[in-house]
């Protein structure tokens, strides 16, 4: 389903997942920072990185795509430790800071691909705290296979169709819609003509909540 960002929205619900980078905070930068440099140490090249494509995915799929061999786990741990002295120069995306802290902590959660370290340590930088975070090592299959979503669900005791996916990548989306969820996608790092969702918005200062009178979650988009 395409979604249109002139189309205001009500999403009811009683769990909002939400995935961290491009979702939350902006560390696109970062990414491609700490990639480009772990690319240089072992040897490969920039072209084949991006034939590949790292951004949005766990850092050992990516890896096993490029060293398929005794050097994975080195390799895998490097760019981790390339991410987290990293973590810093990331920033919020407008209103995250606003939503969260209407959201009942036990009512949300981080879906992300990233090292649960390295999605904690971008967090903490900027002062957010999470009352829940799905990460890389959490699941086999990373998105867009559903199993991180189902799983965040499955924590939180709330049942997939009573759950809102927030994403801004087609993979994230994809894994929200095969798990049963309504979803949200935001247009921070692609454009809208990538992204099949219930309901478009630009950035979370176009998403507002009330609690309803039962407690469940109604979400505002446009």
């Amino acid at each position: 389903m395409s979604a249109h960002l002139s189309a205001p929205a009500v999403l009811t619900a009683d769990a909002v997942l939400f995935d961290n980078d491009g979702t939350l905070i902006d560390s696109l930068d970062s990414v491609r920072r700490c990639w480009r440099r772990w690319s240089e140490e072992f040897g490969v090249g920039a072209a084949r990185l991006d034939e590949v494509g790292y951004i949005g995915r766990p850092a050992r799929e990516v890896i096993a795509d490029l060293l398929p061999g005794p050097e994975a786990d080195a390799a895998v741990a490097r760019v981790q430790q390339l991410e987290l002295a990293d973590a810093a120069r990331t920033r919020l995306l407008p209103g995250t800071e606003e939503l969260l802290s209407l959201l009942p902590r036990d009512r949300w959660a981080v879906v992300t691909a990233a090292a649960r370290t390295v999605a904690l340590r971008r967090l903490s930088a900027l002062g957010l705290t999470v009352p829940m975070l799905v990460g890389a090592e959490d699941v086999s299959r990373g998105k867009p296979h559903p199993e991180a979503y189902l799983k965040a669900a499955g924590r939180l005791g709330v049942a997939p169709n009573r759950c809102v996916v927030v994403e801004d990548s087609p993979a994230g989306l994809a894994a929200g819609r095969a798990a049963g969820m309504h979803t949200i996608a935001l247009t921070t790092t692609h454009d809208p003509g990538e992204l099949a969702a219930d309901v478009l918005a630009t950035d979370l200062s176009q998403v507002g909540l009330l609690v309803e009178a039962d407690g469940s979650l109604a979400l505002l988009v446009g």
